[in-house]
């Protein structure tokens, strides 16, 4: 009895070392898996990533263009107004210096509103 209980303990722990490798065997490829999921992710995120920056760009060169355009065709408004407030200034000049120098080369005696 001895001999046959030693050898159904010996497959018995014959059985639980396989049983053990087999476990060992389960936990690596499910922590493989795990791994090549995370780097899959990763890479997924970094294609997402990249085609978004790829369309922002898009866009930011599409809008910053007409921004450009308006800013330069409201300084061509702006240039043209001044020169426009210019050539007014330079022909009323002459008038407008004879009107000062005759209001003050002439006075005109008035009594202040305080003292009547």
């Amino acid at each position: 009895m001895s001999a046959q209980s030693s050898t159904g303990i010996q497959t018995l722990l014959e059985a639980e070392k396989e049983a053990q490798a087999i476990v060992a065997k389960a936990r690596a490829y499910r922590t493989q898996k795990l791994k090549d999921a995370r780097t899959e992710a990763i890479k997924e995120i970094e294609a997402y990533k990249s085609a978004k920056e790829v369309e922002f760009k898009k866009f930011e060169t599409e809008h910053s263009s007409s921004n450009s355009k308006a800013e330069e065709e409201a300084n061509a408004s702006v240039q043209s107004e001044l020169i426009a407030i210019k050539e007014a200034a330079a022909t009323a000049k002459d008038k407008v210096v004879a009107q000062l120098i005759e209001a003050i080369a002439t006075p005109k005696p008035t009594l202040h509103i305080n003292s009547q």
